[in-house]
Parts: structure tokens; C-alpha cells; sequence
């Protein structure tokens, strides 16, 4: 039973949210290359064996893999990883086309293409992504508005960065840094990773406004789903009251926007996080690989199921709950892979750009030994990751356990 139970609430959402985004993913790429009338021979849903597949009119393979965490799309003449034939083989198919009389296909192509289309193919993953989360935020404040609350403070912790900086209780927080601020969760999410900076605050304090600075410490916070995590604190508290509670309604156009600048929002808290991982100044263990995706979205279902007194209402908050995190993952997913690494698209368009300025693609050993780095890159990236992800696990605690 505890299987089924942990099969229920941490394999299948994963599978669910993780397949979903990377076949959007691929669906950019595939799209992007039939628009411009790319040759296509195959595209996967899932990985593995073929459980069904077909062929179209246009002589695409349609493919379902067992395995259901992704997919991928395959271009005509695509024999390597690295989708990138170098010159001689590039030749070589040039030639066979031509002996087999069928020289009219070489424009189709992909790696005959021009530049400005193959990048055009190279970026329609990540932008498949940010669309993917931009329609699922602005459906979801279409549908059931976005939570308000107030910036009111209900406690301030002796010691703390905010008794340093005069916050006291009952302040009414209006704007963080010039921009206004409508609940205790915006503050917070603001606060998190600004360990070290200065803030500046305008503050309500009965009839008078206030102006504050105070530079948040590292220190630990609880977060929604009751996991302790290591970020910046001011040391400021409030109780949820019931009145504090409002809902604000979207019409189609508003959501839109909304889903914008929510979508907008998520890549800069990520370049935000990024840029203060490479200074030094924010901790690398908020990094996560597959099995911390796992068990967040875990996490998420459980917590649905906590709150929801039906099964119908669990249902219903399960699949808003995994809706909104496939938005978050699918913007980070079209943002990794907009990185200037070679194996990711922003890799490719590197390339593309060397190419455009250079009138010649880069010599074939540097573009193998950019892959092997990138590669390296990549994996190395996962496995840190995944450590991460094994010491919130506590494994390593287990078997430490288990041995002594």
C-alpha cells in the first residue's frame, strides 16, 4: 500500500508534468521546422520502444514511447546528438541525395537550411515553453483570479535584520524597493534572494508613512509545504486572518498580461538567483534535478489531498496545483535551454551566431570539442543536482544508519 500511495503521489504527477513540458518542448522545434518546410522523419512522445506508431500524409512517424518523460523530434539526414553534421558528412549527404535523384530535397534539409531558419527551429523549443507558461498562468487567473492579501506586520523577531531596521508591529508595508506590494507572500518572495542587500521600505505607521532600509540575513524559513529551506529572512511575521483574504478577478485581456509578466517574472527571479549563485552570494543547494521535481510535485499532490475534504475537490486542487508547476518548470526548462552551451539550443544558436558574423561554421573539432563540454557541463550540473536532491532525501543519513 505505502508503494501505491508513493507511486500515486510522487511517480505519476512527475511523469505527468515533466512529459508534458519537454513534448511541448519538442513540439516548438517540430512546429517551427514544418513552418518553414523542413524534411521530418519522426516525432516521439516518450522514449523507448514504440508502444503505437503511424505515419502521416507529409511521411512523419508518429511514435509513442513506454517511457513518458519527454519526447523528441528527428530532422531528415539528423544522425548525431549533436544535430550538427560537420562539413564532411554534410558533403557526403549532399552527394547521396543528388546519386539517389532526389537533389530537389536538399533545401528541405534541415542542416542545408539558411541560418536565420535553422535558429528560428533551434528556438522554437524554449519559446514553446514560455508560451506553454504564459497560457497556463493567464488560464488559471482567468479562471479563478489571483489571491490578495496585505503587507500588515504581526510580529518582528528580537534581534532580527527588521527590529534593527525600526519595523514594529502594525506597520503596514506599502512598496519594496518603489514598487508596491499587495500581500505577506510577495514581500517574502522578494526577501528570499536579497540575502545581503539592502532594501528599502515605505511603510504605513498610523496616520504617517515611514521610509525603512533593512538587508535581510540567511537564516531558515518554513515554506508552504512545512520544509525547512536555508534563504533570506528579515524577520518579519504575520497571522492570516480571514478579512486579510481577497480574491482579485481577470477578464481574457488582463490574464493575458498577467500570464506575461508572471512568465517574465519567474526568468528574472531565476537570472536573479543565478547571477548571485556566480558572486557568491546565494547557496547552490536550492538547485534541484529530477528527483527533487519528484518530490515537490509529490509534496503538492499531498498537500491537495490534506486540504480537500472530497475526493472531487481533491481532483479538482490536485490539478490546479500540477497545472501551476508545470508553468514553473516550463519556463525553466525554455530558460536552460536558451543558455550559451553547446548540447543545449542556446548552444546551437552560439554556433549560429559564429557562423552568421563569420560567413562559415565553426571548424568541426571545435564545434565536437564545444559538445563534449557542454556535455560535461550538463551532466555535471545533473549530478550536483541530484545530490542536492539526496541530501533533502536524508539517504545519506539512512544509510548511515543502516551501517552503523
Amino acid at each position: 500500500m505505502p508503494l501505491l500511495m508513493n507511486l500515486a503521489f510522487y511517480v505519476i504527477p512527475f511523469l505527468l508534468v515533466l512529459g508534458m513540458v519537454v513534448t511541448i518542448h519538442e513540439l516548438g522545434h517540430f512546429l517551427a521546422a514544418k513552418a518553414l518546410g523542413t524534411k521530418i522523419d519522426r516525432f516521439s512522445i516518450g522514449f523507448g520502444s514504440a508502444i503505437a506508431h503511424w505515419t502521416d500524409k507529409s511521411g512523419v512517424e508518429w511514435r509513442i514511447g513506454w517511457l513518458p518523460i519527454g519526447g523528441y523530434v528527428r530532422f531528415a539526414g539528423d544522425e548525431n546528438a549533436a544535430s550538427i553534421p560537420d562539413a564532411e558528412d554534410l558533403a557526403a549527404m549532399r552527394r547521396q541525395l543528388i546519386d539517389e535523384g532526389r537533389g530537389a530535397e536538399i533545401n528541405r534539409y534541415f542542416h542545408f537550411k539558411p541560418i536565420w531558419q535553422r535558429a528560428l527551429i533551434v528556438a522554437g523549443g524554449p519559446v514553446a515553453n514560455f508560451l506553454l507558461a504564459i497560457t497556463i498562468f493567464a488560464t488559471l487567473l482567468l479562471t479563478l483570479g489571483e489571491p490578495t492579501g496585505t503587507g500588515r506586520i504581526d510580529s518582528v523577531e528580537r534581534g532580527s535584520p527588521a527590529e534593527q531596521a525600526g519595523f514594529h508591529k502594525g506597520d503596514v508595508i506599502l512598496q519594496v524597493d518603489g514598487k508596491s506590494i499587495d500581500s505577506f507572500s510577495a514581500l517574502t518572495r522578494k526577501v528570499v534572494l536579497s540575502t545581503g542587500t539592502p532594501m528599502n521600505f515605505l511603510v504605513q505607521r498610523g496616520p504617517q508613512q515611514v521610509t525603512l532600509t533593512a538587508t535581510p540575513r540567511r537564516g531558515i524559513i518554513i515554506d508552504n509545504l512545512g520544509r525547512p529551506q536555508k534563504l533570506g529572512k528579515l524577520g518579519l511575521g504575520q497571522i492570516t486572518r480571514r478579512s486579510d483574504i481577497g480574491i482579485r478577478h481577470y477578464n481574457l485581456p488582463q490574464a493575458i498580461v498577467g500570464g506575461v509578466d508572471r512568465t517574465v517574472g519567474t526568468i528574472t527571479t531565476t537570472i536573479t538567483y543565478v547571477g548571485r549563485l556566480f558572486a557568491g552570494r546565494e547557496n547552490a543547494d536550492q538547485l534541484a534535478g529530477p528527483l527533487g521535481m519528484a518530490q515537490l510535485s509529490g509534496d503538492l499532490a499531498k498537500k491537495a489531498a490534506e486540504v480537500s475534504p472530497n475526493l472531487a475537490t481533491f481532483a479538482l486542487n490536485g490539478v490546479i496545483t500540477l497545472f501551476e508547476l508545470a508553468g514553473v518548470i516550463s519556463v525553466g526548462i525554455g530558460f536552460m535551454n536558451l543558455l550559451p552551451v553547446p548540447v543545449l539550443d542556446g548552444g546551437h544558436l552560439l554556433f549560429y551566431g559564429y557562423e552568421a558574423v563569420t560567413r562559415r561554421p565553426l571548424a568541426a573539432k571545435v564545434q565536437a570539442a564545444g559538445y563534449r563540454v557542454g556535455l560535461a557541463l550538463v551532466l555535471g550540473l545533473m549530478l550536483f543536482a541530484t545530490w542536492n536532491d539526496l541530501q533533502r532525501l536524508r539517504v545519506f543519513n539512512l544509510f548511515g544508519r543502516l551501517f552503523s
